[in-house]
């Protein structure tokens, strides 16, 4: 098939079916299973159809450019690879394939502290990059000023901390029919890495969590006292936690709810961008990330302000479909569809985007 199909799959609409029929159904409920009920894992995507485009005609439009920066990192397009942990679940490849694909496409990757290859390995794989590192805090600040310290000798030019992971969500479809939650998984980065899956304890009426689980923003300003690289906050959904990251040293915020897996319930994605470019747009680059699975949808998230937007599941879908070769042709597709859609709505490049594009259907 793979002869066939470049990287597994003919179109984006082909590529979750063909990821799943090449998955267990172990491997599956770990990369679809959001929290509780999966509201908030639905309501992602869905949160996009409330936009309608409004196109522009004979523009005179020969070519669409794309290319932006991010953090002052030249790329190809808005589009990144968000980070998503265990890819070396989803194909032999892992993280090494994806980041020689992302690196050809010249596209940001960022990639997680639970990584099935070491953070070095990745980095040898794609030495061009650009790639950021994703940090979960570690209960010992000295693992955590490790990791950033490895992060900065191998290359990384970002550092971005996960702040809506404290604890693990409560992820019924993975603890019923994939990855348990204490199942042991391979880490590239080293057994002794602790991953956010700590249980409170309880005495019958009052649930105590651990200490790294209970971090403040204070814990922005010590990364910033051991790194020179930039810091990211990852995990924003409302304007006054955008406000207080920037505050702390933060460059830039992800918008995002983690796919979902974490909070069921929270708001979707798309659906606090705005609010949170209105707080500290001026001040901080946003990005977002959650529910994206088409260049349309891209365009809507940069209409609303984002400056990048990052890809998620389709990412490890397009693992699974082709390792390498999939990740290469779903960065491939999106870039394509994204520069179709804006020649369709007669924009040339991102500077043209803005809310004007956009009419709210649910208004």
């Amino acid at each position: 098939m793979d002869e066939v199909l470049p990287g597994g799959f003919l179109t984006l609409s082909d590529l979750e079916e063909t990821a799943k029929a090449r998955s267990s159904t172990e491997v599956w409920a770990y990369v679809e299973g959001g929290a509780g009920e999966e509201l908030t894992a639905s309501d992602n995507h869905a949160a996009f159809r409330h936009w309608s485009l409004l196109p522009r005609h004979l523009a005179g439009i020969r070519s669409v450019d794309l290319r932006t920066s991010l953090l002052g990192h030249p790329v190809s397009s808005p589009i990144f690879v968000a980070p998503t942990a265990y890819q070396g679940l989803v194909h032999s490849t892992g993280e090494v394939g994806t980041a020689k694909a992302a690196s050809a496409a010249r596209t940001l990757a960022m990639f997680s502290t639970l990584s099935s290859f070491s953070m070095e390995e990745i980095a040898a794989a794609a030495p061009t990059g650009p790639r950021w590192f994703q940090l979960y805090l570690q209960p010992d600040f000295a693992a955590t000023r490790e990791l950033v310290g490895r992060a900065e000798r191998s290359g990384y030019s970002g550092i971005v901390l996960t702040v809506d992971a404290p604890v693990l969500g409560s992820r019924d479809r993975q603890t019923r029919d994939g990855v348990a939650i204490r199942s042991p998984v391979p880490l590239g980065n080293g057994p002794h890495i602790v991953p956010p899956a700590r249980i409170p304890q309880s005495d019958g009426e009052v649930f105590v969590f651990p200490p790294d689980a209970t971090a403040t923003w204070e814990i922005l300003e010590r990364l910033g006292g051991i790194t020179r690289l930039p810091l990211v906050v990852k995990g924003i959904l409302t304007a006054d936690d955008a406000r207080r990251a920037v505050a702390a040293g933060a460059r830039a915020v992800v918008v995002s709810n983690h796919g979902g897996r974490q909070l069921d319930r929270a708001v979707a994605s798309v659906d606090a961008l705005a609010a949170v470019v209105a707080a500290v747009g001026s001040q901080a680059e946003v990005y977002m990330d959650g529910g994206i699975r088409r260049g349309s949808d891209i365009l809507v998230a940069l209409a609303l302000g984002a400056r990048g937007v990052g890809v998620g599941r389709p990412v490890l879908w397009a693992l699974a479909a082709g390792g390498e070769r999939g990740v290469s042709r779903l960065l491939s597709l999106l870039q394509t569809e994204l520069a179709v859609t804006m020649m369709l709505t007669g924009r040339r490049n991102l500077a043209e985007v803005g809310p004007e594009l956009l009419r709210d259907r649910s208004a």
